[in-house]
């Protein structure tokens, strides 16, 4: 048969726990099911112009003209099954799972669709929570600007039998979705904010080249890590202000969304060896200016526009510095222009935690060091990319010792920057030296109080130390600094909450990361274990079934050898747990 290469948009679809539902009653099945593609999802399906590839008895595959129809359609099949499941019990109720990529696939001449774009829309709709529509990024890059979408990031995932990991989003439907997500944890309206608060939006990239947003980030981020070194301002994280990224915004909605008094924008234009930068400081409960500067110059004195913004930020609030806050703020030796170009650029893909982006990323770092030698921060991130290929297997045996090395080589350059320290926290955790991490990571928080990422390497460190109540409250800590917490939080504080026999919160706080992240095994292994723990056998044996879906590979041993336990019987804990469930020996 001829075959024809295109680009298409592909949806796939299927019925969640198709089996038992047949198993219960086949024929019911069967009726519900052709009513809902009669009256629901043809109908729909055609109004979106989408064809109709196959269907699989319990699924379907469907092409589209674009990912906006796409995403239309299985929004209003969502939505239309959320409406027809009120009331019906959880057992009986029929439930989708939807992916949708962007990507090259054959079409045959008898019209059948085959290849990477079929098949990895068929392996993220295998990720999807019951009810959810999962996008690749590829798909999501392009609806985030044309459609009202609430999403979650479920970051880099590594799908069943596709070579690399694919950075997977997670559409809320069901309700109406609101232009931003809600943060997962906020204050009561009644409270007013703290006086000294402020978030930092990310500066707008205004030099008319999306390859410079990198350095636009750049700028904010380290004007975030420069405010957040005072004791006594209250600095929401980079995860939280980088949400809002893109969007129109009203100032008023972010403070009242982070639960600040002050919001800083601004926007970057860089041309060859000039840079522009606006920056603008409001009252986020009045819409009010405070200060508002323009900055034309050569990127060589790009140092010391970050110092003024600081500084001048620092005199609008009124800050009384101590002699310990001046010191933090104190300019750091002057940087090679390029050196930082390269860090910022390795920065920024090390955040997406992908193998093939973080192997980049340390490309980036080593040329960054090699232009700057004493680079502390970059030694640090260099670290961390050779101990993400540590704990995601992706690189050499030697990884964490490459990693201890740079992490202690940016320590030792400069002992002032709280990015070493944790890095080197890090490090030492996962290389089981549990009370040398736990000081390093203090030491970071000493220089930089506001450091979420240090709250939660401080809250890991002490609950594999045993010490879960601490370890609690640092997490606590995380989730007022960073109101759009990352999702990996939730499963830490469960891991701390089964350490203390707290199995019901545990299970809890697992659903509401499932429901964030569809992807993960460690949550479902752990939410097997605690169902064990609590007699609840059959939910435990379906949790356990759909980790061994989610990722067929998973190994209890490797967990074991990777998981920095002070005291390895607290592993066992789990393990008895999925024993008492009956899905482990």
């Amino acid at each position: 048969m001829s075959e024809n290469r295109k680009l298409a948009a592909i949806l796939a679809a299927d019925v969640v726990g198709y089996s038992r539902l047949a198993s219960a009653d086949e024929d019911r099945t069967l009726a519900r099911l052709r009513t809902l593609r009669s009256d629901l999802i043809d109908p729909t399906i055609a109004v979106h112009n989408g064809r109709m590839i196959k269907r699989t008895g319990d699924g379907a595959l469907v092409e589209f003209r674009s990912v906006v129809d796409a995403v239309r359609c299985a929004v209003e099949v969502q939505n239309g099954m959320a409406e027809r499941n009120a009331g019906v019990p959880q057992d009986r109720r029929i439930e989708f799972r939807i992916g949708i990529h962007l990507g090259d696939v054959v079409e045959e001449s008898d019209g059948d669709l085959m290849g990477d774009g079929v098949n990895i829309a068929s392996r993220l709709e295998g990720v999807a929570a019951p009810g959810a529509i999962c996008l690749s990024e590829d798909a999501y890059r392009q609806v985030k600007a044309r459609l009202d979408l609430s999403v979650s990031d479920l970051g880099s995932t590594q799908l069943k039998n596709i070579a690399e990991p694919i950075r997977v989003y997670s559409l809320q439907v069901g309700t109406k979705a609101a232009a931003t997500p809600e943060p997962a944890t906020s204050r009561p309206a009644t409270t007013a904010p703290p006086k000294l608060s402020i978030a930092v939006l990310p500066f707008a990239n205004m030099s008319g080249d999306a390859e410079q947003d990198y350095f636009a980030d750049g700028i904010s981020e380290d004007i975030i890590t420069a405010l957040s070194k005072l004791s006594q301002l209250f600095v929401i994280a980079r995860n939280s202000s980088f949400t809002f990224k893109g969007q129109n915004v009203h100032v008023q909605d972010v403070g009242a969304k982070l639960g600040v008094r002050h919001v800083l924008e601004g926007s970057v234009r860089k041309s060859g060896n000039r840079v522009r930068i606006t920056a603008q400081l409001i009252d986020a409960t009045t819409g009010g200016h405070l200060w508002a500067e323009r900055f034309d110059r050569d990127l060589t004195d790009i140092f010391a526009v970050q110092d003024d913004v600081t500084q001048q930020i620092v005199g609008a609030l009124a800050l009384n510095l101590t002699e310990d806050d001046r010191l933090r703020l104190a300019p750091e030796h002057p940087r090679n222009p390029e050196a930082y170009d390269c860090f910022l650029r390795g920065r920024e893909l090390w955040h997406r935690l992908t193998k093939d982006t973080n192997v980049a990323a340390r490309e980036l770092l080593q040329r960054a060091i090699e232009l700057d030698p004493k680079f502390a921060s970059a030694h640090a991130f260099l670290a961390l990319t050779h101990g993400v290929d540590y704990l995601n297997r992706w690189g050499a045996s030697e990884s964490m010792a490459q990693a201890e090395e740079a992490a202690t080589q940016a320590v030792t350059l400069d002992d002032s920057d709280p990015w070493a320290h944790w890095a080197l926290a890090t490090i030492k955790l996962y290389t089981r030296q549990h009370d040398v991490a736990i000081d390093e990571v203090e030491r970071a928080l000493v220089l930089n109080p506001n450091f979420a990422e240090a709250h939660v390497c401080r809250g890991e460190a002490l609950y594999y130390s045993g010490r879960s109540e601490e370890a609690l409250e640092s997490f606590a800590r995380v989730e007022t600094l960073n109101p759009y917490f990352p999702d990996v939080v939730l499963h830490f504080q469960a891991l701390a909450l089964f350490q203390l026999g707290r199995y019901d919160e545990a299970v809890d706080l697992l659903l509401q990361r499932l429901a964030r992240n569809a992807a993960t095994d460690v949550s479902r292994a752990l939410l097997a274990a605690c169902y064990g723990h609590l007699g609840r056998l059959e939910e435990a044996r379906a949790a356990w079934q759909d980790l061994l879906r989610v990722n067929p590979d998973y190994s209890l041993e490797y967990r074991r050898k990777v998981l920095p336990y002070k005291n390895p019987g607290d592993f066992d804990l789990m393990v008895d747990g999925l024993r008492k469930a009956g899905v482990v020996q």
